[in-house]
């Protein structure tokens, strides 16, 4: 099999799977999400905040989703800006907090200063083991908010402190973000549809 054949036959199996999961979301998921939306629209409406965290791959995820509730999903929807704020990306903070708390701390420490009552945490995690998002998911309850986990199929050591979990059925961490990426774009579509205030056409 030439060089080309098994690129061609790795893209097809790849495209397979990100359809077959697509499909399988629908199945497991949209229950969960509607309800998620709907706490998150009535958190933001109430003048509380979304906060977003997690590692590696999953932390340039959070940067992303946090931004798509500032600025916004879509040019054809010219709404309010939205609380949101990611928890990864202050590297003096995040380096300052690894030295002297440690890594576990970076996510936690931050919570403490600027987390409300009844205000949202976004935990994303393919794993569910990461002990700073563990002490971040402590943290958010003992202030009294709420905390929303994307995770992958498996049972976790997050699960314990979680008040809603999005898990996706494939034992791919790739895939798995992939989807954490899908859900949380239809996640801030839901709630830009229930938040009032908005214009469409803006260029």
């Amino acid at each position: 099999m030439t060089q080309t054949s098994n690129a061609s036959e790795k893209l097809s199996r790849a495209l397979y799977e990100a359809g077959a999961m697509q499909e399988k979301l629908a199945a497991s998921c949209l229950d969960e999400l509607t309800r998620i939306a709907e706490l998150c629209a009535l958190t933001l409406k109430n003048g509380g905040r979304l906060f977003f965290c997690g590692n590696g791959g999953s932390a340039a995820e959070s940067q992303h989703l946090a931004t798509e509730f500032v600025v916004r999903l879509s040019s054809h929807n010219d709404r309010q800006a939205l609380a949101a704020i990611a928890l990864t990306t202050d590297t003096s903070l995040l380096t300052a907090c690894s030295n002297d708390y440690g890594f576990e701390k970076v996510f936690s420490r931050q919570l403490e200063a600027l987390m409300r009552k009844d205000d949202v945490l976004f935990l994303l995690s393919t794993s569910g083991k990461s002990q700073n998002l563990i002490e971040a998911a402590k943290t958010s309850r003992a202030r009294g908010g709420k905390n929303v986990a994307l995770l992958g199929e498996a049972p976790t050591p997050l699960d314990p402190h979680l008040d809603f979990a999005l898990r996706i059925p494939s034992p791919s961490g790739q895939r798995v973000q992939e989807a954490h990426l899908f859900l949380g774009h239809m996640l801030v579509e839901l709630i830009e549809d229930s938040i009032p205030g908005k214009t469409h056409g803006a260029k």
